[in-house]
C-alpha cells in the first residue's frame, strides 16, 4: 500500500461536519483559513470573490430564521421537510460562518469560488477544525429581507451569494467516508 503525504491525508480525512462545539476558533486559525482561500486558483487571476466572516451568534440566528422562513415558503418539499425539524439550523450551530459571494458577471466565477471553498475546508481540516459547505444559505436572499442582509453583511454591489462554509471545532468524531464510485474514471492513454 502506498503511503500518503500530509496533503493527501488531509484530503482523505476531510468530512462534512454537522456538530460543533460552541467554542470559537482562534483568530490565528481563521486567518490561516482565509489565507488559504485567497490562494485558490481563479480564472485569469480575476479574484472577483468576496468572503464575509460571521461570528456574531445573534446575526447567525437571524440569518437562520430568515433562511428557514424562505425555505418553508419555497415549495421545495425536501428542504421544507428539513427546515421543519425542531432542531433545524442551517449552519449546524457552527460558531463561524464564511459566506462566499462573487461578481455575477465574472467568467467562471462559480468554479473560482468552489476552489476557494475547497481550500477553506482543507485548511480547516489541516487545523483539526470541522467544516461543511452549505448551499441552502442562498435562501437568505430569497425575499425582500435579502437586500438588507447584503448591506449588513458588507457584500459588495453586484455580488451574489455562492455558498457558505460552517466552521468550528468538531463536537464528535469524523463520520466514515461514504463509498466512492470508481466507475466514474476512464483512462485514455
Amino acid at each position: 500500500m502506498l503511503t500518503m503525504n500530509e496533503t493527501l491525508k488531509v484530503i482523505h480525512n476531510r468530512r462534512s461536519i454537522r456538530a460543533y462545539k460552541s467554542e470559537q476558533i482562534t483568530d490565528s486559525e481563521l486567518q490561516q483559513i482565509l489565507d488559504a482561500a485567497l490562494m485558490a486558483p481563479n480564472a485569469v487571476n480575476q479574484q472577483k470573490w468576496h468572503f464575509t466572516v460571521i461570528q456574531d451568534k445573534g446575526l447567525l440566528d437571524r440569518m437562520v430564521n430568515t433562511i428557514k422562513e424562505n425555505i418553508l415558503n419555497s415549495g421545495n418539499e425536501f428542504l421544507k421537510q428539513r427546515a421543519s425539524a425542531p432542531d433545524y439550523h442551517t449552519f449546524y450551530h457552527a460558531p463561524t460562518v464564511i459566506l462566499i459571494s462573487a461578481d455575477e458577471k465574472a467568467p467562471l466565477i462559480q468554479i473560482d469560488c468552489g476552489l476557494a471553498a475547497q481550500n477553506i475546508t482543507l485548511a480547516a481540516e489541516s487545523l483539526n477544525i470541522g467544516s461543511c459547505i452549505i448551499a441552502s444559505s442562498a435562501f437568505l436572499f430569497a425575499s425582500e429581507k435579502g437586500s438588507q442582509f447584503k448591506k449588513e453583511l458588507g457584500i459588495p454591489e453586484g455580488y451574489n451569494h455562492i455558498c457558505t462554509i460552517a466552521l468550528g471545532y468538531k463536537a464528535g468524531e469524523n463520520p466514515a467516508a461514504p463509498p466512492r464510485n470508481k466507475d466514474v474514471i476512464n483512462y485514455v492513454k
